[in-house]
């Protein structure tokens, strides 16, 4: 009578310390259903070896060469292979990167510090295609998502100021960014010290901002500057 035969979920382990990789694989070398057929220690090796050994489930950490190389590496993985199942694997919950991983095709994460029972668990729902959004997860998901659309709303609020700037405007931010001073922008444009500062309560009502420098830094953090580069630092 022959043994009862178990289909055995291919797995490649990626993790760029040797420990983290070692207890994993120990922890799963006991389990009859999953089976580690390759290890990576980084990005790059863990889309090639997922080439060469075609895995069905890969549990990557995120940080390895690169703060995002895991992430970065199931997106490529995903674009071969798309019925290979992805698994992040992170020491924190951090909100900013599980959102990427997800959005790359992870379909779950699992902590380094998680109960055997739990990593088991993600892992077996992995294999038969179970996803199951965990309530933390989602919440997470919906903050980032609302945290882009407020960063899209104000991206688009301040291309619309910008816009309502005069050449003059304009072009006193430009000398701001560069640290001038009042005194020194009145000489460079051929004007009053009283000129500037008054242009200046124009720009900051149009911005609704109470200090040049946060005009400044707001214009920056959209890339502003580099988007009007063609009017940028050429006077």
């Amino acid at each position: 009578m022959e043994p009862d035969r178990v289909k055995k979920a291919k797995i490649l382990l990626v993790d760029d310390i040797e420990e983290i990789r070692d207890h994993f694989q120990n922890l799963l070398a006991g389990e009859k259903d999953f089976e580690v057929i390759g290890t990576a220690s980084s990005g790059r090796e863990a889309v090639r070896l997922a080439e060469e050994l075609s895995p069905d489930i890969v549990l990557s950490d995120i940080e390895m060469e690169t703060p995002t190389a895991g992430i970065e590496a199931i997106k490529e993985i995903k674009a071969v292979d798309s019925s290979i199942k992805c698994l992040v694997l992170t020491i924190h919950e951090d909100d900013e990167f599980l959102f990427k991983a997800y959005a790359a095709g992870a379909m779950d994460y699992i902590l380094k510090t998680d109960s055997i029972v739990r990593v088991l668990s993600s892992l077996r729902n992995a294999a038969e295609s179970r996803f199951e959004l965990r309530p933390e997860i989602a919440e997470k998901i919906l903050k980032e998502f609302s945290k882009i659309k407020k960063q899209q709303n104000d991206l688009v609020q301040t291309l619309n100021t910008v816009s309502n700037l005069t050449t003059a405007e304009y072009e006193i931010l430009l000398l701001f960014r560069k640290k001038y001073s009042y005194k020194r922008i009145a000489r460079e444009r051929f004007v009053e010290e009283v000129t500037i500062r008054s242009q200046v309560s124009k720009i900051l009502r149009k911005f609704e901002k109470k200090r040049i420098k946060d005009v400044i830094t707001t214009l920056e953090e959209f890339d502003i500057f580099d988007i009007y580069r063609g009017q940028d630092d050429k006077r």
